[in-house]
């Protein structure tokens, strides 16, 4: 069941916050917050800095290094020293009571952002809608989520693929901050790089199942999912980003369960597609979020911190460049680049 933690288990004493309200601040951890501080878990890791030699396009001195925000001016001069572009996308979807549609979103963009801006790499605005179905819930009940059908969102992919090439870019890193995303995306990068002979890469900075670089960063356990929906991660990430849009009085903490329609012999344990019976996961299902969490959440928000968020975002765009780097030594041998086809109507994907 969705829980909130008991006023006990804060560290900080009534005694010493006399003014503390009975609704939980975002913007002052020390109302609500069960994280350790980092000092007490938070350990060295390769990825606090990144080990990439400077690049020369950071000579250029851009304001910015979101497309959007250039000149195409500024796209040729970019042009002369990489040919690597940054690509963020995630989604529009609910993310429990407490946590912006904008979540995922939220996490491609400081990624691709930091990334670029330390590295001086280029990438285009986030591609802010995805793939949600499971988030839309019945008629009339205003989650809010804005979901693609797949031919829409893999001709959409294509399309900013094939103009990114068309232009000049060669090397293209889809930045990706939304993990159903990934089921249905594969067609799509095979077709850009068969037609073209462009790198495709798909980078997904996010924990879930994998904590990989964050192990020492969340402190929730296993059984709590600390790096799924709208839990310890993605609420840490959101602080870090705008305290102001996350709502702590609202947080539950709550854990994924099987569909009750399933009966007691199945078990759900996080958002994977995958369920378990007789102990083991060979069975996938279409679910629907809602019916394997009753608030939209998994996992423990309490534990969240902004210094986690920062931590996280750190390593991953530090990842990030270090990978462009090596991408950046790949032969390549682009061909159809040009995409004035694809001023025309009519399907292509």
């Amino acid at each position: 069941m969705p829980t909130r933690p008991a006023r006990n288990a804060k560290k900080p004493s009534a005694a010493t916050r006399p003014d503390r309200t009975p609704k939980p601040d975002a913007r002052d951890e020390t109302t609500w917050s069960l994280a350790s501080g980092p000092d007490a878990h938070v350990k060295p890791s390769h990825q606090d800095e990144s080990h990439a030699p400077r690049r020369r396009a950071l000579d250029l001195g851009f304001p910015s290094w979101c497309l959007g925000d250039l000149s195409s001016a500024d796209v040729r001069e970019y042009l002369r020293h990489s040919d690597t572009i940054l690509i963020p996308k995630a989604s529009l979807e609910q993310h429990g009571p407490h946590l912006p549609l904008f979540c995922d979103s939220i996490t491609a963009n400081e990624v691709a952002r930091r990334a670029g801006r330390k590295a001086g790499i280029l990438y285009t605005p986030t591609l802010w809608v995805g793939y949600s179905p499971q988030h839309l819930k019945a008629p009339g009940q205003g989650t809010g989520t804005i979901t693609l059908r797949v031919e829409t969102y893999l001709n959409l992919l294509y399309d900013i693929g094939r103009s990114l090439i068309h232009h000049g870019f060669r090397r293209l890193v889809f930045v990706n901050g939304h993990g159903s995303n990934v089921k249905v995306v594969d067609p799509v990068l095979r077709k850009l790089r068969n037609e073209t002979g462009a790198l495709i890469a798909y980078y997904k900075p996010y924990a879930e199942r994998y904590l990989g670089m964050l192990e020492d960063v969340l402190e929730g356990p296993v059984e709590e999912t600390p790096g799924w929906h709208a839990g310890e991660l993605e609420t840490s990430q959101c602080l870090c980003h705008d305290p102001q849009l996350v709502r702590m009085d609202r947080a539950l903490a709550d854990k994924a369960h099987a569909p009750a329609w399933l009966g007691e012999a199945w078990k759900k344990k996080d958002g994977m597609p995958d369920i378990e019976f007789q102990g083991y996961r060979y069975f996938d299902m279409p679910f629907e979020h809602g019916e394997f969490t009753d608030s939209g959440i998994m996992g423990n928000p309490f534990r969240a911190a902004a210094y986690k968020g920062e931590i996280a975002f750190n390593r991953f765009a530090n990842h990030l460049i270090d990978a462009v780097h090596e991408l950046e030594k790949v032969e390549l041998d682009v061909r159809n680049a040009d995409w004035t086809s694809g001023k025309t109507m009519g399907g292509t994907a």
